[in-house]
Parts: C-alpha cells; sequence; structure tokens
C-alpha cells in the first residue's frame, strides 16, 4: 500500500482488502472492501482519523512509516467496530504518547473490545473540538448510525467530514476519489442497505445535523472519497424518506416447481399490471442483492413450500433477515403450497414483527396450483396494484 494525499498535510494511510468476500461472516463482498485511516498533520498536533483492520494493521503501520510520522498526539476513533479501530492496540504501542479521542459510550467499547487502557482515553461530547495549531477537529456524535456509539468528525479549516461507516461502500480500488458516479451509487446503495437500513430514522435525522455543516468534501472508512458531497448525501435522503416505489419483490424457494409456477404467474399478473416485480431465487441468489431490492419497494410477496410443517428454512432466514434491516415496504403477503398440512403463513408473518406492514391475504394451495389457485394470484395481484394506488405511486 501506498499512502495517498488528499490534500495539503492530510493523507490517506489506510489499507485495500483485494480479496475479501465476506463480511461479518454474512455480508457477500463482491468487489472486496477498504479500510480508509486518515492523517492529519497540524502545525502543532498531528491526528490520525480511525484506524484498520487488524488484518491489515502492517499496511497501516507501513503507510505511516512511509510518512515519516515519528509522533502522533492524537488518534480519533469514530466507531469502536474492529475494522476500525482493530489496529488501535497496535498504534499505541507504535507511538505510546497518542491520547485516544472518542466519546463515553465509544470508550466503554474500546475497553471491552479491545483492552485500550481507559486512562488513554480522552472523551468528548457532541460539538467539542480539539486544536491541532492551524486545524480544528468538530465532533459530531451520531448513535445509532449503526452502533450506538458512533460519531463524526469535522475537520473546519479544510471543511473535510470523516463519517466512518456512514456514507461508505465496501469496494476495492485504486481510486481515491470517486470516478465512477453509477459503480459508486450501487456499491454505496448495497452498502447502506446491508448496514444502515435499520438505522433509517436515526440517520435521516443526523442528516439534517450534516447538511447544516460547509461540507466540501466527504471522506468515509470504506470506500471512496466524495468531493462532491451532494451525490451521496441527496441518495441517502432518498433512501432513508419514507417514499417507496411501484415494486413488488418476490424471494422465493421451490422444491418441486409448484411453488415456482406460483411465482411465475403472479410475475406476469404483476407486470401485466405495470408493476415493476423482482423475483430473487433464494437458493442461488446474493443477500445483499436481495437487500438492495428491499430499500425502495412498496411490498414484498415471500413464496414458499412447506417443510415439514413450516415455511423452508432459506425463506426463514431471508425473512429473518429483512425482518432486521426493518425496509420501509408498506405491504407484504405469502405465497406458496403444501403437501398434507403446516403453519408456513404464520410462521413468516410471525418472523415480520419489527416491520410495520399491512399484510394482504395469502395464496396457499395444496399441491400443485390449479386455475383457482391462479385466479387466486392474479387476486393478489389486483390487490397489490390496489393499495399502490392508494399510496399514489401508480
Amino acid at each position: 500500500m501506498v499512502a495517498r494525499e488528499v490534500c495539503s498535510g492530510i493523507f490517506w494511510v489506510g489499507a485495500i482488502d483485494w480479496d475479501r468476500r465476506l463480511f461479518d461472516e454474512l455480508i457477500p463482498l463482491p468487489n472486496g472492501t477498504s479500510y480508509n485511516s486518515y492523517l492529519i498533520r497540524g502545525s502543532e498536533k498531528t491526528a490520525l482519523i480511525d484506524t484498520v483492520d487488524p488484518t491489515k494493521e502492517y499496511e497501516l503501520i507501513s503507510n505511516l512509516v512511509r510518512q515519516g510520522v515519528e509522533r502522533i498526539d492524537y488518534v480519533i476513533v469514530n466507531h469502536a467496530e474492529q475494522d476500525h479501530s482493530g489496529s488501535l492496540p497496535m498504534i499505541l504501542e507504535f507511538f505510546p504518547d497518542a491520547v485516544v479521542v472518542t466519546n463515553e459510550k465509544c470508550r466503554d467499547l474500546l475497553v471491552a473490545l479491545l483492552h485500550v487502557p481507559s486512562e488513554r482515553i480522552k472523551v468528548v461530547i457532541d460539538r467539542e473540538t480539539l486544536s491541532l495549531g492551524d486545524r480544528t477537529l468538530e465532533f459530531l456524535l451520531t448513535p445509532w448510525t449503526h452502533w450506538p456509539e458512533t460519531q463524526v468528525t469535522f475537520l473546519r479549516e479544510d471543511r473535510i467530514l470523516f463519517s466512518c461507516d456512514l456514507f461508505g461502500s465496501h469496494s476495492a480500488s485504486s481510486d481515491l476519489f470517486m470516478q465512477d458516479e453509477r459503480a459508486t451509487y450501487l456499491s454505496a446503495k448495497r452498502y447502506y442497505a446491508e448496514i444502515m437500513m435499520p438505522f433509517r430514522g436515526n440517520i435521516r435525522g443526523h442528516l439534517e445535523k450534516v447538511r447544516a455543516l460547509p461540507v466540501a468534501m466527504i471522506a468515509p472508512s470504506h470506500g471512496p472519497i466524495y468531493r462532491n458531497p451532494a451525490f451521496i448525501l441527496d441518495a441517502y435522503a432518498d433512501w432513508t424518506s419514507d417514499a417507496v416505489k411501484n415494486e413488488v419483490v418476490i424471494p422465493y424457494i421451490s422444491m418441486h416447481g409448484s411453488t415456482l409456477k406460483m411465482v411465475e404467474q403472479l410475475t406476469e399478473a404483476l407486470m401485466v399490471r405495470g408493476i415493476t416485480v423482482k423475483p430473487f431465487n433464494l437458493a442461488r441468489t446474493d443477500v445483499g442483492e436481495l437487500a438492495v431490492s428491499l430499500v425502495d419497494t412498496a411490498t414484498v410477496v415471500i413464496a414458499t413450500p412447506t417443510v415439514l410443517f413450516g415455511p423452508h428454512p432459506q425463506v426463514v432466514y431471508a425473512t429473518y433477515l429483512a425482518n432486521l434491516l426493518k425496509p420501509k415496504m408498506r405491504f407484504a403477503s405469502v405465497i406458496g403450497s403444501y403437501g398434507w398440512g403446516g403453519k408456513a403463513v404464520e410462521g413468516i408473518v410471525k418472523l415480520l414483527d419489527h416491520v410495520k406492514v399491512e399484510v394482504l391475504e395469502p395464496v396457499i394451495v395444496k399441491g400443485l396450483p390449479d386455475e383457482a389457485s391462479m385466479r387466486g394470484l392474479d387476486r393478489l395481484a389486483d390487490d397489490i396494484l390496489k393499495k399502490h394506488k392508494e399510496i399514489n405511486i401508480v
């Protein structure tokens, strides 16, 4: 890795993880990721904004050595999760006079997760500032924009917002700044869907705080830096709004073809009615792509066969994840088939207890769907169209 200049006296000293394909043993990373750490040289003090994943601490130390850094006065920790703070113990060994600067909740997590000595941590409060001489850091607490202790750091003179996970994207690239708007938008939306969407309401509130700052550049801790802050701020305003689109997402599994026939029939019926449909075969689907589809959709129809007495385990998993992500969808339903009985519908509906949706009448059939079953799917398509018209998205 090589350190790169963000602007005069400010350097990216992080690491690019080209080969990582899974995050938290859960989130697919088709394009790898980066761990962005930033070095700020003031006229009197030097600060490091965030560290990197512990698997990449050698790259971080190497970049600091190549920059000729002999002293770090402050290590700003915006977020305690280990992909940002995991190299903190190593940094504190290399720079024994460095003081960790963060908020109270983050301090407690750093002590618990990394055994950082509490006496090396300076606690700051919302809007508190720290002088580096000719540069000033301002700390804005943004709890529950991911974890309860998250904060962002604003460099006043250079008007750079170091936002950590907020506004980030999982992508490995040699480009320091955003180059391809379309690719970055898709990557950032996926990142939002997988990580940030459960905190939509909190993020929406903190967006106003960020927009009130004279931000000229946003430097997150994953993905490229934004020299046009409006690009990502406007995207987040859209994603966190209550607005939904005239779309139906259908996650499904079919064991012997019956549920698949129902999915195909419902898909065609919705298309005829002018509704965008996104079916996802859970046996093959990247869960990240499914998460992205949930960001804007008005309706989700979960399609499942019955395994013994309940929904298929992969459908349970996908429904559980959707419930955790808490998308802004308005309506939900269940379709599927069974052999001798079961409670697939009840099981699915119970799994959606964190999502405030209106459940439309399901279509569940015994065995292979017949003409009556297909009429039931047409009726469901009519119900969805009616509901979409009621909320003025058709």
